[in-house]
């Protein structure tokens, strides 16, 4: 069954879903227009598969026209098989397939009409007789109805020759294909979004540390991490009063011609303008202090000084990546997401991990070092900075050197090859003498050769590129305009903290309704709480055991304060409805796992949490 492929995606993956949907836009976008999705679960027998594959088909839509489909005559819903289908097929395809587009004819040019695709999202769970069933039926109308399989594999791709025995496999032209791993997606992502002068909006160490956390630790999924990112640019816009300059260069330069007084004065607080007009001569300082206009003026140099930093710092960053990710142990990291979260807030120069990197860069071969140079040279030559134009040129000038190398090591060997010919007429004493002197020679002065003077100047040219250029974010004017830096707000958004945050809806519910009547003095309880706050405030102050006639007294206390003020006497039937609503309150509490039934003592409950919460 040459038309079948076999292709491979795990469903373990965590992004699964959104990867699956993509694919399937993908074809309808370029392949054909007659996709289906199966479950394992709806398909126990081919009966079904074929009832599911059918019921599918009939709602796919050729050029966003569902009724040209539907007005084809479509098999009985009662016969269910690969004959009908496939005679189906044939007259839906000759009717709508010459209004298919050239660029999805080309696609699936090995057929007549754009094939059927079958996504089966989890192969592992589907049953192995319907799954052998399916392909032998199917591979006998392969001309008629031309097929492809896209089978999820979440184990590895091995599992396809244990479930299909040869005769089965054999009917199908396997390929295999996977996506990239977390890790690889990752660093795609960051690569596109933060490691590029292209977008203004950057994060924090810290803010970095915790998103990528939250990644490698708990969920490896990326859509979170892109929410993550959008959380973060929400809270920045919405925090910061001047994220309005947080875009691009010639729009931010247009914006602060505009910018209001206040404005204005949020720029002078900025803890790195202060460090900035600290600096400045004392006349400076006055005008920037006090003069809008010159405030104006310099605020725009300080963006496009930015925006220039931002650039070259980027450059080097990959630069220095490529020097230090084939180190043994990866001294700063073997991703560059590592080396740059070092980078963010301290001088990587005064590292103990920098000056072990620059020892091993001293012992890196002749290949490895004109391979690190060319990566380099191809990252500089991909910038139009002008600011490294000399830097480029700089590192092909070590290639061009490196490459002539080998005719000076020629000439070195034929030179040591002489001395070692006029040693060799002497006898074995002198001989051994002579070569003891030269030894020590050798040791005593202690001369490079010129292989080792040129892989020391280009750590030297790096180790200035460093310095230079890699210098935190937090050293730059106006950085707080572009970098979000609130970590803990992150924090408290994203990190998995249940426990905590119901005791403090519980304890304190005006923390998240924001409700001024709400509000307490500490070791009060308001009687318009909701009812499982009463409860909760009133549990926490009992023992191990809770006896729920003095907890429900209690309760009621605290509900019919108010009610107590105006009338002496509470009703029967308010009597009834505030026991209900206890009740209720207590079972909610249950479900949380805060008590639980006891059968040591008779109307008592058991308290399963102790301290704060």
């Amino acid at each position: 069954m040459a038309t079948d492929e076999i292709r491979n995606r795990g469903v373990n993956v965590t992004d699964h879903d959104l990867i699956f949907r993509s694919l399937t836009e993908t074809l309808q976008n370029n392949v054909t227009p007659y996709i289906v999705s199966l479950q394992a679960k709806d398909c126990p027998d081919v009966k079904h598969f074929l009832q599911k594959l059918t019921s599918q088909l009939m709602d796919c839509c050729v050029d966003g026209k569902s009724k040209e489909v539907k007005s084809v005559k479509t098999p009985k819903k009662t016969n269910y098989s690969m004959d009908s289908l496939s005679s189906w097929y044939m007259t839906v395809a000759q009717a709508t397939g010459p209004k298919m587009t050239i660029k999805k004819r080309t696609t699936s040019s090995q057929w007549q009409f754009p094939p059927v695709v079958i996504i089966l999202k989890n192969m592992e769970s589907f049953s192995t007789k319907v799954l052998q069933d399916f392909i032998i039926i199917s591979s006998q109308h392969r001309h008629e109805f031309p097929l492809i399989l896209i089978f999820g594999i979440a184990t590895s791709p091995v599992i396809i020759h244990r479930l299909l025995p040869h005769a089965v496999s054999s009917l199908l032209c396997i390929e295999l294909f996977q996506s990239l791993s977390c890790k690889e997606h990752l660093a795609v992502i960051l690569d596109q979004l933060l490691l590029t002068a292209q977008f203004p909006f950057k994060i924090s160490k810290k803010a970095l540390q915790v998103l990528t956390n939250i990644f490698l630790y708990h969920d490896f999924s990326i859509q979170n991490f892109i929410k993550g990112l959008k959380l973060s640019l929400l809270e920045h816009f919405y925090l910061q009063p001047l994220s309005v300059l947080c875009c691009d260069l010639p729009e931010a330069k247009k914006r602060i011609k505009f910018l209001s007084v206040n404005q204005c004065e949020n720029i002078r607080r900025l803890p790195s303008f202060r460090r900035y007009v600290e600096k400045q001569a004392s006349g400076k300082q006055v005008a920037l202090l006090t003069n809008d206009t010159v405030l104006k003026e310099e605020t725009q140099l300080l963006l496009e000084d930015l925006h220039v930093y931002h650039m070259n710092y980027f450059l080097v960053l990959r630069c220095l990546h490529n020097f230090t990710s084939c180190l043994p142990k990866y001294p700063l990291g073997r991703q560059i997401r590592e080396l740059y979260c070092t980078c963010l807030e301290n001088n990587v120069w005064d590292s103990e991990e920098y000056a072990s990197a620059l020892q091993l860069l001293r012992m890196l071969a002749k290949d490895e070092l004109m391979s690190i140079l060319q990566k380099c040279f191809e990252v500089l030559h991909s910038s139009t900075t002008k600011q490294l134009g000399s830097t480029t040129q700089k590192v092909k000038d070590f290639l061009t050197q490196f490459q002539n190398l080998d005719a000076d090591s020629k000439e070195e060997e034929d030179a040591c090859g002489s001395q070692s010919k006029g040693l060799q007429k002497t006898d074995l004493y002198h001989l051994q003498k002579s070569l003891l002197e030269m030894k020590e020679l050798r040791r005593t002065t202690k001369k490079q050769t010129k292989f080792e003077m040129l892989r020391e100047n280009v750590v030297n040219f790096m180790d200035n590129l460093v310095r230079s250029y890699l210098l935190p974010p937090e050293s730059q004017p106006l950085h707080e305009v572009v970098y979000f830096s609130a970590a803990h707000t992150l924090r408290e958004h994203l990190n998995a903290a249940p426990r905590i945050a119901l005791h403090t809806a519980l304890n304190n519910p005006y923390y998240y309704l924001k409700n001024e009547a709400l509000k307490s003095e500490e070791g009060c309880i308001p009687n318009i709480a909701p009812d499982i706050c009463i409860a909760y405030k009133l549990h926490l102050e009992c023992s191990r055991l809770i006896n729920l006639v003095d907890w429900s007294e209690a309760f009621a206390t605290v509900v019919t304060a108010a009610e107590k003020d105006a009338n002496s006497t509470i009703s029967e039937e308010m009597n009834e409805i505030i026991h209900a609503r206890f009740i209720r309150a207590v079972s909610e509490l249950e479900l949380l796992g805060f008590i639980k039934p006891t059968k040591q003592k008779t109307d008592h409950v058991a308290r399963l949490t102790w301290g704060g919460c």
